[in-house]
């Protein structure tokens, strides 16, 4: 199987209606497309009066297609708002794409509705490419969010975690694509059911009838539209028993106030946004003078990938964290894109590109092989941390000086008590939590200021060099150390960067011999398997005792005890600016209790509670 999706090969009716020739079917009706949606979808889940009084609602979708239905549901949702308003409330739209369209054709079949022209334009401006994963698009100025599952829905629906208050049931015919109306597909709709989920369909279909009914739905016929004369509505009657959250992903009882983040740094800083877009209230505390004191503070940041050939969860994880940091600092003043050309080190490296340009995980749009064995990375993105942090707490209420004194049993902060606290303070999360198992590395960088004003451009091969402006840098080490360090750097760091520096032979090496250059050290909290820590902290005591089973191979299926109100954001290692971002936006849905925007292997690959079962795996 193919790492990048295939786009589907459209035909286009005379009324331009596109035609699918690999499911020999229609996206929509060639009659009025949009009034079957508001007929058999919203009608069909009873809509809006559905969402009266509720401050979160979400639907989800099989088969997402020209995304007509949910540009019809935002629509409704905005008059809705409009005549109702209620500035908390927040739509969730979880979708399930096999075969994305291509920007352009998604743009042509939604010209046929111009009153959808702004948000059809808003879509498409933001149009997924067709990389395997989860896509989380927010729209905040509405409080729309859409999370889009790319891939096979056989495995992308029961990797997924979200309770939908409505369904869409929309695959084409199911005469035509199985795919969508599999039979093994039914449980797992009712399992990301809420409580009496409405569902609506256009297909009759008695394979679908018995499928729904026999998931717990109750199935009625409804009067049709157009030339079908019926089409389904369902409810679910009977909901199926929730599995033990063993990784400790459930959200808290009730969405928090008021929420403590401990960090000033990028982590934080993006905790603190996401929050604030989901209506919580976030203070953040750092015993610093001013944000990104640590490693976001220095003078630039490389977003590039970090991409593997084996096609694993962690390499598909790193890739959704990659693309969700990508899409949330490009329009930022503080961020300049560029290629990166990324050379290999040995012949291994030479061979693993080899390997992943046979099958890539990217587009071409993206990542194209070079002439020596290397890769061209296009539209990384060059960052200026300490002013990119600083934007994004710049609505944020920030105590800075002084160490905070925190109780992580009362959850309070300086004697204040908050509904949650986030350990966002890179390896300070260790002495609150001892049981994080975060180890630390020191990285140093060297930079200098030239009177030669440089496009932005950057290379990398182990190291990396970068030129944006005036400035010029070039590391990193990342070698382990204690507490106590340089923050200055040391001669022999220096010498390390300058030898990598050396390789890349950037077209300003010279000026890096000359005087002026600086150097900056800082702690990176990373972990033993080099992913980060994201989610609720384990009671680890009580975790050990109620899982001692485990020890013996027998499984137990038990909620995760968790310190209540305690969640870490750590461990980013050396890709914060890459992790922060995706970890804020799962956390914040966490927290909200709203639809989880990363897959269930991912969650898993994330969660500080691994490393509880490692201990306990390990005997």
């Amino acid at each position: 199987m193919a790492r990048l999706l295939l786009h589907p090969e459209l035909d286009w009716t005379d009324d331009g209606a596109p035609h699918a020739r690999r499911h020999g079917d229609v996206y929509f009706s060639a009659q009025d497309g949009l009034a079957e949606t508001r007929a058999v979808f919203l009608k069909g889940c009873g809509l809006p009066e559905a969402w009266e009084g509720r401050t979160e609602f979400t639907v989800a979708e099989t088969g997402f297609g020209t995304g007509l239905n949910f540009l019809a549901l935002w629509q409704l949702w905005q008059l809705w708002r409009a005549h109702r308003p209620s500035p908390a409330a927040q739509l969730t739209f979880v979708s399930f794409e096999a075969y994305p369209l291509r920007r352009e054709d998604a743009a042509r079949a939604l010209a046929a509705w111009p009153e959808l022209g702004d948000l059809a334009g808003a879509l498409t401006a933001r149009w997924p490419d067709p990389v395997r994963g989860v896509r989380s698009i927010s729209f905040p100025e509405d409080g729309v969010r859409l999370i889009l599952h790319l891939g096979d829905i056989r495995e992308t629906l029961p990797q997924s975690a979200f309770r939908a208050d409505a369904w869409f049931l929309d695959g084409f015919s199911p005469a035509k694509n199985d795919d969508m109306w599999h039979a093994g597909l039914y449980p797992d709709i009712a399992a990301r059911s809420a409580p009496g989920a409405r569902l609506g369909t256009f297909t009759v279909a008695g394979a679908v009838r018995r499928g729904l009914a026999e998931a717990g739905f109750e199935v009625s016929k409804a009067e049709g539209h157009g030339r079908k004369r019926e089409r389904l509505e369902a409810r679910l009657v009977q909901a199926p028993v929730a599995a033990a959250d063993t990784f400790g992903l459930r959200a808290p009882p009730a969405a928090p106030a008021r929420v403590a983040i401990l960090g000033a740094g990028i982590a934080g800083a993006a905790l603190a946004q996401a929050l604030r877009g989901r209506g919580i209230e976030a203070e953040v505390f750092d015993p610093a003078p001013g944000p990104a004191s640590g490693a976001s503070g220095n003078p630039l940041a490389l977003l590039m990938p970090r991409l593997d050939a084996g096609d694993t969860a962690e390499a598909g994880l790193l890739l959704d964290a990659y693309l969700a940091a990508r899409d949330a600092y490009r329009d930022m003043p503080e961020a300049e894109e560029t290629d990166v050309l990324q050379s290999p080190r040995n012949d291994a490296e030479r061979t693993r590109f080899e390997k992943l340009l046979a099958d890539p995980p990217l587009p071409l749009e993206y990542l194209e092989a070079v002439r020596g064995g290397g890769l061209l990375h296009k539209r990384a993105l060059i960052l200026r941390p300490p002013q990119l942090v600083a934007r994004l707490l710049e609505r944020v209420t920030c105590h800075f000086g002084g160490e905070p004194v925190v109780d992580l049993a009362q959850c309070s902060v300086n004697g204040r008590t908050f509904e949650a606290i986030i350990l966002a303070n890179g390896m300070a999360a260790s002495a609150l939590a001892p049981s994080l198992p975060l180890e630390a590395r020191l990285g140093q960088v060297d930079f200098l200021d030239t009177p030669v004003n440089a496009p932005p451009s950057a290379s990398a091969s182990g190291s990396y060099a970068l030129a944006l402006g005036l400035q010029r840098l070039w590391g990193a080490t990342f070698a382990p150390s204690g507490p106590d360090f340089a923050h200055g750097g040391t001669a022999e760091a220096r010498a390390e960067n300058l030898e990598g520096l050396e390789r890349l032979s950037p077209y300003w090496v010279r000026a890096a011999h000359e005087a002026g250059v600086q150097s900056r050290a800082s702690l990176r909290a990373t972990t033993p398997d080099r992913l980060p820590l994201i989610g609720a902290v384990p009671d680890y005591a009580a975790s050990i005792e109620l899982l001692a089973p485990m020890k013996k191979g027998r499984a137990v299926d038990a909620d995760a005890p968790l310190l209540p109100g305690v969640y870490v954001a750590s461990g980013y290692g050396a890709r914060g600016f890459t992790w922060a971002p995706w970890a804020a936006d799962i956390l914040a849905a966490q927290l909200a209790g709203s639809p989880m925007p990363a897959s269930l292997p991912a969650l898993r690959a994330i969660s500080p509670m691994r490393f509880v079962f490692r201990t306990l795996k390990r005997g």
